[in-house]
């Protein structure tokens, strides 16, 4: 049986379909049960509570062969920081206490770095976390940039007839479809085939612009002059706010673009077969196009 954190993501979401459609034995965990019922109808095991809680947690890894974990986001938190550090806490501890053997951790590229890299910092701080547990095995995933990102521009384009970001249009950098990730991860937790405290780069297709991928998705969704326009950082931390994330975590994602934009990750990262996935931008497209087009309908309606 594998456990998977964060099953109603982009990633945990996916990798848990890959392994039930294999016949595998899959318990998904999350807060909203109905969130998880889809996973229940395809034959998953569902354990609904918060990863904060370490005695569910803990309960919900137990018997599990290898688990899947994240940390994930909460975008309203007043300290992010603080809350990284107490999921990631608690996920530590329910594996030590569950007698896990294999782990699975999701990470970023810029997760090695000590500091200036905003909300990666948590990963960084994680990945000691689960490097500091005993006879686990753990296979740090450090992937890059995700592209289902982009999608966050579907409202600036309907708005502004723009896309944009903090980023810097003409820096190329490695970009990810988040159901690449899921593929390695339920691959890597079938197998089980690492051992010790390792790290596997994940980083997509090939190095790409934001300037080069906004112009293939224009072209894709029938906007073929589509321009991507780099804000300044404080009207993006503002807008973010207006948005409803929490300033600390407005202030975290500045920094990661600032730290992007000075090529501190995911820039110039040597590539092998083992780090390059194979979803290309312009697949991508096809993705940002059906989620574009789905908000067009719900205008027209």
């Amino acid at each position: 049986m594998y456990a998977i954190t964060g099953a109603t993501g982009n990633i945990g979401s996916k990798a848990a379909g890959i392994l039930l459609a294999r016949g595998e034995k899959v318990r998904v965990i999350g807060r909203d049960a109905a969130r998880l019922r889809t996973f229940v109808n395809k034959g998953a095991e569902a354990a609904v509570g918060d990863l904060k809680d370490t005695a569910f947690l803990t309960a919900a890894f137990d018997g599990a062969e290898a688990v899947f974990a994240m940390i994930p986001p909460d975008y309203t938190a007043a300290d992010f920081r603080a809350y990284q550090n107490r999921i990631g806490t608690s996920i530590t501890a329910a594996i030590d206490k569950a007698g896990v053997k294999y782990v699975v951790n999701l990470s970023s590229q810029g997760a090695e770095l000590p500091a200036g890299t905003g909300p990666i910092l948590g990963l960084h701080d994680q990945e000691e976390r689960l490097n500091g547990l005993a006879e686990v095995n753990i296979l740090h995933l450090r992937c890059t940039y995700f592209m289902e990102n982009l999608l966050m521009n579907i409202p600036l384009i309907n708005e502004m007839g723009v896309a944009g970001s903090a980023v810097r249009g003409d820096r190329k950098f490695a970009m990810i479809a988040t159901r690449d990730i899921a593929a390695r991860t339920a691959e890597h937790l079938v197998r089980r085939d690492f051992r010790g405290k390792l790290v596997h780069d994940l980083l997509g297709q090939r190095d790409l612009t934001l300037e080069e991928a906004i112009g293939v998705i224009g072209r894709r969704i029938g906007w073929p002059d589509l321009k991507y326009v780099q804000f300044p950082y404080d009207e993006v931390a503002k807008d973010m706010v207006e948005m409803g994330l929490s300033p600390d975590v407005s202030r975290l994602l500045v920094e990661m673009s600032k730290a992007l934009n000075d090529g501190l990750f995911a820039v110039n990262r040597p590539r092998s077969a083992e780090s390059t996935t194979p979803t290309a931008i312009e697949e991508f497209a096809e993705i940002f196009a059906v989620a574009f087009e789905a908000t067009a309908y719900k205008k027209a309606a």
